[in-house]
């Protein structure tokens, strides 16, 4: 379509706000990352998708020329750390990644800039700094900017997912954006999303315990490289996975069958496991979506992304501002 706009983006892991923004009006020309079972997953679903897989702090956009002056940069940049954590020698990286990207404007002089993370880079004194620092850069350059949180369950994904968000746009289209407004009225729970796949292999409790399933998922999270296999996450999130019959202490190879017998009981080892392709399911990407590695690169890649709703109604606020005039 020659109406849509162009996109570069960065950290882009298994496609999660690339393919939201995708469905919103963007066509990507670069997309960047530096672990191969990502970009072999963006490229599986995507063969026609220009896909650079190299470190963000590496890349030089004057090599990529079809980078210069697009319509929109965005970034779904691996998580900063909690506040605690703030100035260890560990927590560093993330917020070299943050940098790069505001000086990739620079090169890149996109019209709009959209930057996702933990609420915490939005919320937290612990970033006040980083936040300065962003805010004095893109204003030299000609930008207004805001900061706003979403939660992923107020557009449908069935996730209590809380995003910290920022938005750039040049000074002639900033007065046309707004942050989206939810587009549920309800949030969807676990069970209701995960049901067809419960009973596709005949398992006759799979009503039964879609039934419980009657909230929304906690935070997926995709964890370190550093660490062990996939689960799905602290002690915390464990216990409210276990509310819903979920033993979130591993993932499942496939689904209960025929013969499984569900225990009902208390204890977690004897719950129901979910799958990395259910755990798909929750971070929103389609049915069709394939996500490339071995069972815990696979799901590192689910729990790291951006569910592609809330790209996608991202997009949709930052396409709105960008045709209210001319397009430069």
């Amino acid at each position: 379509m020659a109406d849509r706009f162009g996109l570069v983006d960065v950290c882009a892991g298994a496609g999660g706000l690339a393919s939201g923004l995708e469905g919103a009006g963007f066509s990507p020309v670069l997309l960047l990352d530096n672990k191969r079972q990502a970009c072999e997953t963006l490229l599986a679903n995507r063969p026609h998708w220009n896909v650079v897989c190299e470190d963000l702090l590496e890349f030089l956009p004057d090599d990529h020329p079809e980078t210069l002056d697009v319509d929109l940069l965005s970034a779904g940049l691996p998580r900063v750390r909690s506040s605690a954590a703030v100035g260890r020698s560990d927590s560093d990286h993330e917020l070299r990644l943050l940098t790069a990207t505001i000086y990739l404007v620079h090169s890149i002089q996109p019209r709009a800039l959209l930057v996702e993370n933990l609420p915490a880079l939005v919320e937290s004194p612990a970033y006040a700094g980083i936040r300065e620092f962003v805010e004095a850069e893109l204003a030299h350059l000609g930008y207004r900017f805001c900061w706003f949180v979403l939660n992923a369950a107020d557009f449908g994904v069935p996730q209590e997912r809380r995003q910290g968000i920022l938005v750039a746009l040049k000074e002639q289209w900033f007065h046309a954006f707004a942050p989206p407004e939810p587009t549920v009225d309800e949030h969807v729970p676990v069970g209701r999303v995960l049901l067809p796949s419960m009973r596709a292999r005949g398992w006759r409790d799979a009503d039964a315990w879609a039934s419980q399933a009657s909230a929304v998922a906690p935070t997926l999270v995709g964890g370190s490289d550093n660490r062990g296999g996939a689960d799905l996450g602290p002690s915390g999130t464990k216990r409210a996975w276990a509310r819903m019959g979920v033993n979130a202490g591993a993932l499942a190879d496939e689904v209960p069958g025929a013969e499984y017998e569900w225990q009902r009981s208390d204890d977690q080892a004897q719950m129901v496991k979910i799958t990395v392709e259910q755990a798909a399911l929750l971070q929103s990407f389609p049915s069709e979506w394939h996500i490339m590695g071995r069972k815990t690169a696979r799901y590192r890649q689910i729990g790291h992304a951006t569910p592609p709703p809330v790209g996608r109604a991202l997009g949709a606020a930052i396409a709105t501002a960008l045709c209210s005039s001319s397009r430069m």
